[in-house]
């Protein structure tokens, strides 16, 4: 099968969108399949072998000019080439491409317009591109490419598939007009998909009231790591407690709510029991600093006993050793987490969770038996639940191995993979005039 995988860069970010894109695009030709990752915004950056396309769609440069300035949606070809060159578009991905939600409203719904927004231009590059590539499937990245989806079946008479990732909570969080009429696009949008994919049962039922599909209609298809490099955590000292925080760094994935969970045990116990140590590593914007220094900074934090070490971007090699080092890993998100990787990248290092009663944890809990649950932005519940852990080492090592035993055998990528490919079966085997509307 020829596949054409629409995904999405993230400026100068490492993000779990593009880990999970490029993973499973590796995934699928690793099974035999002919596949091209086409990045669109930016280059992609992963933290594994980037295995994407050298020409970017969509380059945020370009979008942004034709969305402020109507006249540069006729600029001859060669300026749209020059300002789309990838290394352009990583110089100024580093400081200058705006990806918070108040900022991109306007663009937001005019990406959701497809053909009938300002980035027409874009589109039709993107089209005209994937005739002569001449893919079996086109899968978009998430929700908000819906847009693209009624140009590129007709274009090529080849279904579309659309993953969900999350983007409810980025598309909640535009500002009026703008969030209503990007729900209002991307309901218009939704029939010309042929089916979305869901990487866990609550972010299809939360995202199918906007799309107007039936929950039970969206297949769900649970993240996959790939597990061979990873080896089970260092040893565990007795006279300390290391709690980890990986992901980005920003007040909604909840690191002040962490820390303000380990004050309270701090507090509590005195020195009793082990001396606790907060490890946080991920991507931070730079307006998010003030932030970081607020939590490091914090006296009460300092005066409980918890040690505090932001660690920031970290590669693979130092992912995984940072992993190992850890008791038990804890990112208390204040929204309904779609995928929750970090939790899969620590149980396949044998360390147990911590994470929100909310999202894809639960569902993840059920699978591996690898943590526990608190109610969201609630310290005082995250700390019984630390509690737990810290009085009994038994319990913890009992969770992360079957944690590690679970991601194993259920969320490898190559597992992911299959799932997906079952998908495409599914809707390329409709009759071309049933794809769509």
């Amino acid at each position: 099968m020829r596949i054409a995988y629409i995904a999405a860069g993230a400026a100068d970010m490492i993000c779990g969108n593009c880990l999970r894109d490029n993973r499973l695009a590796r995934a699928l030709i690793a099974l035999g399949h002919e596949l091209v990752l086409v990045p669109t915004y930016t280059p992609i950056r992963t933290d594994e072998i980037n295995i994407s396309h050298e020409r970017v769609f969509y380059g945020g440069i370009n979008v942004y000019l034709q969305q402020k300035f109507p006249f540069f949606q006729y600029a001859p070809g060669v300026v749209g080439w020059l300002l789309d060159r990838p290394a352009l578009l990583r110089w100024v991905s580093g400081f200058a491409l705006k990806t918070q939600p108040h900022d991109l409203g306007a663009l937001t719904v005019s990406v959701l317009q497809g053909s009938e927004g300002r980035q027409k231009k874009e589109l039709a590059k993107l089209t005209e591109w994937l005739k002569n590539w001449r893919p079996d499937v086109v899968h978009l990245t998430n929700s908000m490419f819906a847009g693209f989806a009624p140009a590129i079946k007709e274009a090529l008479g080849k279904p579309v598939c659309c993953s969900l990732q999350g983007e409810d909570y980025f598309l909640s969080n535009l500002p009026e007009p703008y969030r209503r009429q990007a729900f209002e696009a991307l309901k218009a949008m939704a029939p010309h998909v042929d089916t979305f994919l869901a990487p866990s049962r609550d972010q299809a039922e939360s995202m199918a009231p906007y799309l107007g599909v039936p929950a039970s209609e969206i297949p769900v298809v649970m993240p996959g790591i790939d597990v061979e490099d990873f080896s089970e955590r260092t040893e565990r000292n007795p006279e300390e407690f290391v709690v980890g925080y990986l992901a980005r760094v920003a007040p909604e994935k909840g690191l002040h709510v962490l820390a303000r969970a380990l004050q309270i045990i701090g507090k509590r116990r005195g020195d009793a029991g082990p001396r606790i140590r907060l490890r946080a590593a991920g991507w931070m914007a730079p307006e998010h600093r003030p932030y970081v220094e607020g939590v490091a900074n914090d006296p009460e934090l300092r005066g409980s006993g918890v040690d505090f070490e932001y660690l920031g971007t970290i590669d693979r090699d130092r992912k995984i050793e940072f992993l190992r080092s850890l008791d038990v890993l804890s990112v208390p998100v204040a929204y309904h987490s779609p995928k929750g990787v970090y939790v899969l990248e620590a149980l396949a290092c044998g360390v147990p969770f911590v994470q929100p009663r909310s999202g894809v944890f639960p569902e993840i809990l059920a699978e591996t038996g690898g943590g526990l649950l608190f109610e969201p932005e609630d310290p005082e519940d995250l700390a019984r639940a630390m509690e737990t852990l810290i009085d009994d080492p038994l319990l913890a090592r009992q969770m992360g191995e079957a944690g590690r035993r679970a991601v194993q055998q259920k969320f490898h990528s190559r597992h992911m993979a299959e799932q997906t490919l079952a998908v495409y079966d599914e809707i390329t085997a409709k009759p071309a005039q049933t794809h769509g509307v």
